[in-house]
């Protein structure tokens, strides 16, 4: 059973984001937590919401019937992607003027569970 969450427009460079989703990539929901709870990059803000996002949409998704702790979720994939970009211009010596690109990003990531989920619905038919 699998989770998106998606964060898009951040006001941070892309390549600022996927150094943050890189130390975090194929890891436990724990471990990330961890992770980004004690990293000292703006980035890992972003994605510690976005991580526990995606644990209460994995839980929303099931009704509220099981909990996360118990499923061992972990973090199946997780990718950023450039989004659209503010143009600037800071004036320069000379009359020139110099062009700031404002850059933004799109983050997406997914959580699985690695432990099985029961069926509490099973429809066997026996034969007797």
């Amino acid at each position: 059973m699998e989770a998106i969450a998606k964060l898009k427009n951040v006001s941070l460079s892309a390549r600022k984001m996927r150094f943050v989703a890189d130390s975090v990539r194929g890891r436990s929901v724990d471990d990330a937590l961890n992770i980004l709870k004690f990293s000292k990059r703006e980035a890992s803000e972003y994605v510690e919401k976005l991580v526990l996002s995606a644990i209460s949409n994995w839980e929303n998704k099931l009704d509220m019937a099981y909990n996360a702790d118990d499923y061992g979720l972990f973090i199946k994939s997780i990718h950023v992607d450039e989004a659209g970009m503010l143009k600037r211009f800071r004036p320069a010596p000379h009359g020139r003027a110099h062009r700031i690109r404002k850059r933004s990003n799109h983050v997406t990531i997914v959580v699985s569970n690695k432990v099985e989920l029961e069926n509490d619905n099973t429809n066997e038919t026996t034969e007797e």
